[in-house]
């Protein structure tokens, strides 16, 4: 079900793309700047951009998510499919064979952030009562699905804020991230992708799955959904998307707002008024290094979600080509 909007929340873009659309600034991705992002692939190196799925392990970030769990198929008659030998299936059979299946929270590890993920209260019908919407208008809000189809490929940029803020917590606002910008000498165009390094997924890996709680909430950089010229940045640039190392892309927990103002106020930009979807807890480390040797910001990304109907939230193994 689509809600139309005659009205729209200051500062979106609803509409701007077609009253029924979907997938937002994944628009910007067009032919010629997903041509554009390929020429960003010099060597073939290829940099994995995920934390193993079951990390950060335990439910120390959010006590609301757990570890993927995992088990056996019953293949017959309550028999696991563990070593299940053809030859019950069929005498004198060989080979073995194993079938299992997992529960995943979708927003456990490295993923992508649907627009359903987070909306807000909006009379868009113009009848005077606000409702729940979300991104363009719509309830519910868009799933994974759309992102799935867009066919998520496009040039990634990298600011590398662990190499000014090391794992120091700190809020990132505007002039803070346009000074590393041009230390980097990052430029940043209509229909990139932009990738934050933090540090933060790197603690997770160092601490092998056994996250402690002090460090986990207590390190490294995130953006200042508070500070009005980032927003502006982010509504005036044109990227595509967002991605971190971090848990929320933006500082984490937020800082306190004024009632009637977002509890996350970067989520609520880009999911809800601009269609900009968010990454969170991406591996970086690597990727962002390699960049650092070869005097290089720019990569070709492909991160489509998996195709969940129906779900605001997907684990994703992103690729990036150097």
């Amino acid at each position: 079900m689509s809600t139309r909007a005659r009205n729209r929340p200051p500062g979106s873009n609803w509409g701007d793309y077609g009253d029924d659309d979907r997938i937002g600034r994944l628009n910007e991705l067009t032919a010629e700047r997903v041509v554009r992002a390929a020429a960003e692939i010099r060597t073939g190196q290829r940099f994995c951009l995920s934390l193993p799925l079951d990390y950060p392990g335990g439910n120390v970030v959010f006590p609301f998510r757990r570890p993927p769990e995992k088990r056996f198929v019953d293949r017959m008659d309550g028999v696991p499919t563990k070593d299940f030998p053809f030859s019950r299936a069929r005498e004198g059979a060989t080979g073995v064979v194993n079938d299992d299946l997992v529960t995943l929270w979708t927003q456990y590890s490295t993923q992508w952030d649907a627009f359903g993920h987070v909306g807000s209260h909006f009379d868009a019908n113009g009848d005077g009562d606000d409702e729940v919407l979300y991104y363009n208008g719509h309830y519910p809000g868009s799933d994974v699905d759309a992102m799935a189809t867009a066919g998520l490929q496009g040039r990634g940029v990298l600011v590398d804020l662990h190499r000014v803020y090391g794992n120091e917590k700190t809020a990132v606002d505007f002039a803070m991230l346009d000074d590393a910008m041009r230390a980097q000498r990052v430029a940043v165009e209509p229909g990139d992708i932009l990738a934050l390094r933090t540090g933060w997924a790197q603690l997770v890996m160092d601490m092998h799955g056994t996250p402690e709680k002090q460090v986990i909430h207590h390190s490294c950089a995130g953006l200042d959904g508070r500070d009005p010229a980032l927003l502006a940045w982010i509504a005036d640039s044109g990227i595509a998307a967002i991605v971190a190392d971090n848990v929320a892309v933006e500082f984490f927990p937020p800082k306190p707002g004024e009632a009637g103002t977002p509890f996350l106020p970067l989520h609520e930009l880009c999911l809800f008024k601009l269609g900009i979807n968010l990454g969170e807890m991406w591996y970086l480390t690597e990727l962002a290094d390699w960049l650092r040797d070869n005097d290089r910001t720019r990569f070709f990304l492909t991160a489509p979600p998996l195709r969940l109907r129906g779900h605001v939230g997907s684990p994703v193994t992103p690729i990036a080509t150097v």
